[in-house]
């Protein structure tokens, strides 16, 4: 049977963790966790998951964010989707178990990537009932569904669940066999979307008003790969913040309601 498992990865999330992996949980078979060093609330939320879902939901401490990748490689060559969850992501929970039972009845077998609808937010009321941002499309979506029935192989150093590294594609299968859902169904009609809170708080122990975070891999310099990295972007003058503007800003900003994200149990 082909399954649905999340791999999340976090580091002091504790203001939007609990509905971001309770909105995908009955949506997925497993969800694997993994929390590189929080200092916030972010560990308590997870334990309470855990208790609630002890069947389905495994977290795991990590000192490095590869090592969150570690915890899905045994799953290439199985009939299994990869979701990966971030904590500033809000799915739309009802649909998305409808979508991923129909992969699970066959759609999409035959691709390796979907990318879904995507709202960036900028702005968002107390309420949690409407939200300004930008629409992918135009900008860049960053949602991650992988097909590891395509692979052999994803290894050699990943800094990241789901980033980097090489991939061994099966026959039949390669990096372009893309499914590009934003391009193809609108965010109202969109079976597969997200609220993308990059340009909000979300921890207790941010500033009032924290810009753009930076990513958890850009947090930890650990090989000659992510220092060059780090010193082209100083000569080019563009900081990680500087990149998710220009990537997540893209088009006119729109305002949308977005209250069945957070209405639901």
């Amino acid at each position: 049977m082909t399954r649905v498992v999340a791999i999340v990865l976090v580091r002091n999330e504790d203001i939007f963790i609990d509905r971001a992996l309770r909105n995908v949980l009955p949506a997925c078979d497993e969800m694997l966790i993994a929390d590189n060093l929080s200092t916030d609330n972010t560990p308590a939320i997870l334990e309470a998951i855990r208790r609630d879902f002890p069947d389905k939901v495994t977290v795991r401490r990590v000192t490095d964010p590869s090592e969150s990748h570690a915890m899905v490689a045994p799953l290439t060559g199985t009939d299994t989707w990869i979701f990966g969850v971030d904590g500033d992501e809000i799915y739309d929970g009802e649909r998305l178990k409808g979508f991923f039972d129909q992969l699970r009845g066959g759609l999409y077998r035959d691709r390796w990537m979907i990318l879904g609808n995507v709202l960036n937010v900028a702005e968002m009321g107390d309420d949690h009932k409407v939200a300004t941002g930008y629409l992918a499309p135009p900008c860049r979506s960053m949602t991650k569904l992988y097909n590891f029935a395509a692979i052999d192989e994803w290894g050699d150093r990943c800094p990241e669940r789901l980033h980097g590294g090489n991939v061994k594609f099966r026959p039949g299968y390669d990096s372009m066999k893309r499914v590009f859902l934003h391009d193809e169904v609108s965010w109202a009609d969109a079976a597969f979307r997200c609220l993308h809170l990059c340009f909000l708080r979300r921890s207790s122990q941010d500033k009032a008003d924290p810009g753009v975070r930076k990513n958890i891999m850009d947090n930890q310099v650990r090989n000659w790969r992510k220092l060059f990295k780090q010193v082209r972007n100083w000569y080019q003058k563009k900081s990680s913040a500087c990149w998710k503007n220009e990537v997540y800003r893209r088009g006119e900003p729109v305002t949308l309601p977005v209250g069945e994200f957070f209405d639901r149990a």
